[in-house]
């Protein structure tokens, strides 16, 4: 029956894992973590470490819930003793922490036997993964045009508002988010948050703002983003 690929490999049994059974799940749980780790890494920056973390973690979890399955006892236990590890690193974006949950889920799937249900959530997880990646590339093309502007105009040059016609010109939006004083008061150093009209627009505007502020230094950069943000 197509249903009984469902059923949990341990369903009926009374004693202890077998070692075919032990192997089938471990195979199992390797296979899917390659294949998770695969779609995690997919068109993605990311490093080494996590590609092997989410590779394994499922032969892990599994391997945990079939020690404890049976003994209540031994759970609790193995939840203290987890409960007293503390992790150090860098704290990670929403995609790799979602890919973790679901590296784990993965595995206590296969720890309880549920091979099919494993195989099953791990393909329609990647799916989505891999749909939500290419959106999330299709969203970020449109901040390509998002740029910092900092630029540099001497003392006596009045900046409020002496770039609003250029910015109007080859910006669709644009504000002025700091002004900062250098060389004891000679220079003033501003920055802008623009949205350029066209990728051809950087260019003309940082020449036409050069001949406003001294051909003094103007820079470029792209607007940041931060890695804390969920």
């Amino acid at each position: 029956m197509p249903d009984e690929i469902f059923d949990s490999l341990y369903y009926g049994e009374t004693g202890s894992i077998t070692i075919a059974d032990f192997g089938l799940s471990m195979l199992c749980a390797l296979a899917l973590g390659v294949f998770l780790a695969f779609v995690c890494t997919y068109r993605t920056r990311s490093s080494k470490g996590f590609a092997v973390t989410v590779a394994l973690l499922p032969a892990a979890s599994s391997v945990v819930i079939m020690m404890v399955s049976e003994n209540l006892g031994a759970g609790v236990a193995v939840a203290g003793a987890f409960s007293l590890v503390r992790y150090r690193s860098a704290p990670g974006t929403a995609r790799e922490i979602c890919a973790i949950f679901v590296s784990m889920a993965t595995g206590l799937a296969v720890g309880m036997g549920y091979l099919g249900f494993a195989a099953l959530f791990s393909v329609v997880m990647g799916a989505a993964m891999v749909l939500g990646g290419l959106w999330c590339d299709h969203a970020e093309k449109g901040h390509e045009l998002e740029k910092v502007l900092r630029v540099t105009v001497p003392e006596d040059l009045d900046y409020g508002g002496v770039f609003d016609d250029l910015l109007s010109t080859y910006t669709t939006s644009s504000r002025l988010t700091s002004v900062r004083t250098s060389n004891l008061g000679s220079l003033s150093k501003l920055t802008y948050e623009v949205t350029l009209r066209d990728a051809s627009s950087e260019r003309a505007l940082i020449d036409a703002m050069r001949c406003r502020n001294g051909n003094l230094e103007i820079s470029s950069s792209v607007m940041p983003t931060s890695v804390m943000e969920l």
